[in-house]
């Protein structure tokens, strides 16, 4: 599909058996001759036979990656490195399925308040935000810390000093 950048309007969509450099170029040359206006650049995924076809269909005219490609391109360094403190936070919260079959049954407020927690863990587990805007690892690093703080105030108000006897950071 071939789309105007700036209004949206679709300007050709056709299905193709293959997106070979050649068949990709006559699309643009087809677009391109049907045109009342020059086309003044191309934004695409970046796939390699878009790349050859803009560059032997429109010679001169310049050609980008869309925002969000280039982004997500730019950005996986950092995602992989976040993606790894994930999992490195997950490994350190794994015992909340023992706790919580402790106090399975149990509907006294510490067991109810505690089933809290745990579920207040799991559902920090599971969100996962969206690469490359949303960093899930710090996402999770936060939502945790969030929880460890909550679990420490209540701990020093029941006469606990220092860490908190359920949490370890």
């Amino acid at each position: 599909m071939l789309r105007d950048g700036l209004s949206g309007e679709v300007l050709l969509a056709r299905s193709l058996l293959s997106a070979t450099q050649d068949d990709l170029a006559a699309l643009l040359r087809e677009v391109h001759q049907a045109l009342p206006v020059p086309i003044a650049g191309v934004i695409s995924d970046g796939q390699h036979s878009i790349r050859q076809a803009v560059k032997a269909a429109l010679p001169g005219v310049p050609h980008q990656l869309c925002h969000f490609h280039y982004l997500r391109e730019a950005a996986k360094p950092v995602y992989e490195a976040d993606r790894h403190a994930k999992k490195e936070l997950k490994k350190a919260v794994r015992g909340v399925r023992p706790i919580e079959r402790h106090i399975e049954g149990r509907t006294d407020p510490k067991a109810e308040a505690v089933q809290a927690y745990c579920l207040a863990v799991r559902s920090a587990l599971t969100d996962d935000g969206r690469p490359p805007l949303c960093a899930s690892g710090l996402q999770l690093h936060a939502r945790l810390s969030t929880i460890q703080a909550s679990i420490e105030r209540v701990a020093e108000k029941r006469g606990f000093r220092g860490s908190s006897p359920v949490c370890t950071r």
